[in-house]
């Protein structure tokens, strides 16, 4: 029995014979042109079938995935329509007389290194949705056909990773499970896999190979464990995790539809975090009962120019009216540090994590920071809007931002326009300084949510994305649920709630603290709700 690690993004037990995925191969060669009006025609001919071929995968896959899953195929499709896209290609074809295949091979590999490059998991793993439309187009281009042809089912699907559009429409009927060298714990892949209930590992490396094709093997997505060859006394163990995973999974739904509760009676509100307007079917599936973090960064990444204030309220404007008057809280621009976009022409920083970054931006830019507030407030007329500061430090901070905010509300009802003038205003605590000065802060607050991804960093002066230092990133040390306790107490006070938006509100060995400690909300991954919703039940 061959054992192989990897790890699970979707749970599940698999057992089945291990097929891998094939594909139509091409290569894309630098080939020079002479006539380059002619090879834009061309490419703009194979952008329009990809188009075609986008909305149609929009319209089919709604039932399959689910409706707002679905939406990325209209996104990827809006992708070939965005200019920032499309003129860097048309730009490569006409002044340096290449092929268009190696034009969308090179601006693409280009705009999803600038995804795959940020620190924030979410934004990173976009990368694959660039990947995704650059690979169509250059399919098209080639005469190459794309779709699974990874052998008879039912079998476990191997590759070295699956694209959103390639999970999107594999058969489940004929596809038992999942298993990819590479891949992302939050890409739409492992998503799709999810909603579609298929088990799936990620991460496996090269010792998952093609020689392993047709032999017997089993999946555990829990564990993230692949076995080759399996021998009797581990499938007769697998078969049982199976069978209680089952009971489990039926066990939680009696969680579904009901309040989160302590075993006393204290009500807690359980949200969600998303990063883009996808992600809401998948919240409506995790039956939280709302969005507790909103990442607005997503409307500014991957683009050439700022996004509109048109832009940018269509889509707030969607994500409140699909959440039907559940509360929608929208964190504004967190650009900087990790997430670095040209066009915002930012200075280079030694320490970018201790630089120009989220609010101090908007607040040197403060045009910038009043379009996107104009966008939430007119969004807010649809439904139940709340608005988020990241990164406040300084209660000047804070005051200067609400004085923005309140310019943007006197512009808007002298325009006429609708929209919530009670909008409530709340701050992310992420430093050791907003937490120490928490009690100050809470004045001017309706609300505190409590980062603790970069309140760890933070305070235990860890970058999270250094390896080398990972042990020395306890998070769970003692001084930072000192200051998140400080801060639910000091928010308590001053007659205002307080939840987490961090990873620590998943983690289950510290809700019992958490609530403890009088934490009001936590907002975390739609995939934990019912898991935590049944662990707060229990203390």
């Amino acid at each position: 029995m061959i054992t192989l690690q990897g790890k699970g993004v979707s749970t599940g037990i698999a057992i089945g014979p291990l097929a891998f995925f094939e594909r139509s191969s091409f290569v894309v060669e630098k080939k020079s042109i002479s006539d380059a009006a002619g090879e834009i025609q061309r490419f703009q001919a194979a952008k329009q079938t990809a188009a075609e071929q986008l909305d149609e995968l929009a319209t089919t896959m709604a039932d399959k995935i689910g409706k707002e899953n679905a939406l990325l195929f209209e996104i990827h499709r809006m992708v070939l329509d965005d200019p920032d896209y499309l003129d860097p290609i048309v730009n490569m074809i006409e002044t340096e007389r290449v092929c268009a295949e190696y034009a969308v091979l090179e601006c693409g590999k280009r705009l999803a290194r600038d995804f795959a490059e940020m620190e924030d998991g979410y934004m990173r793993e976009r990368a694959a949705d660039m990947d995704d439309v650059s690979k169509r187009v250059i399919a098209i281009l080639s005469g190459s056909q794309q779709g699974p042809s990874g052998g008879n089912g039912p079998v476990i699907l191997a590759s070295d990773d699956f694209s959103p559009s390639e999970t999107a429409q594999f058969d489940r009927a004929s596809v038992l499970a999942l298993a990819a060298q590479r891949g992302a714990a939050n890409s739409h892949t492992a998503i799709f896999a999810r909603t579609m209930g298929i088990p799936a590992i990620i991460g496996l490396g090269a010792s998952l190979a093609p020689g392993l094709a047709g032999k017997p093997a089993a999946l555990d997505g829990e564990t993230g464990v692949l076995y080759i060859e399996p021998d009797s006394e581990t499938l007769t163990e697998l078969e049982k995790k199976r069978e209680r995973l089952r009971e489990e999974r039926q066990a939680l739904e009696q969680f579904r539809g009901k309040p989160t509760l302590t075993k006393d009676g204290r009500r807690i509100k359980l949200f969600a975090n998303i990063g883009s307007v996808t992600d809401v079917e998948a919240v409506l599936a995790s039956d939280a009962e709302g969005i507790g973090l909103f990442r607005s960064e997503f409307l500014y990444l991957g683009r050439e120019d700022y996004p509109s204030e048109d832009i940018q309220y269509e889509s707030y404007r969607k994500v409140l009216e699909e959440m039907k008057g559940k509360q929608v809280i929208i964190r504004t621009l967190d650009i900087g540090a990790d997430k670095q976009v040209d066009y915002f022409n930012l200075p280079t920083e030694e320490n970018p994590a201790l630089g120009m970054r989220a609010i101090r931006i908007c607040l040197t830019r403060p045009q910038l920071f009043a379009t996107q507030l104009r966008a939430i407030y007119r969004a807010s007329a649809h439904g139940n809007a709340a608005i988020m500061f990241p990164m406040i430090s300084d209660l000047e901070e804070l005051c200067r931002a609400k004085r923005i905010a309140g310019q943007v509300r006197e512009a808007l009802s002298a325009e006429n326009i609708p929209f919530n003038p009670e909008t409530p205003i709340g701050i992310m605590i992420e430093t050791p300084a907003s937490a120490l000065i928490s009690d100050i802060l809470a004045k001017e607050s309706d609300f505190f949510s409590i980062g603790t991804n970069d309140l760890t960093q933070y305070t235990l002066a860890v970058d999270r994305q250094n390896e080398s230092i990972r042990e020395f990133c306890d998070t769970h040390h003692k001084a930072i649920l000192r200051l998140i306790r400080m801060t639910a107490e000091n928010a308590h006070k001053a007659g205002i709630w307080v939840g987490i938006c961090g990873m620590l509100g998943a983690d289950p060995e510290l809700t019992k603290t958490f609530i403890e400690m009088g934490l009001d909300e936590l907002s975390v991954e739609p995939s934990y709700i019912l898991n935590l919703r049944r662990r707060i039940a229990e203390i």
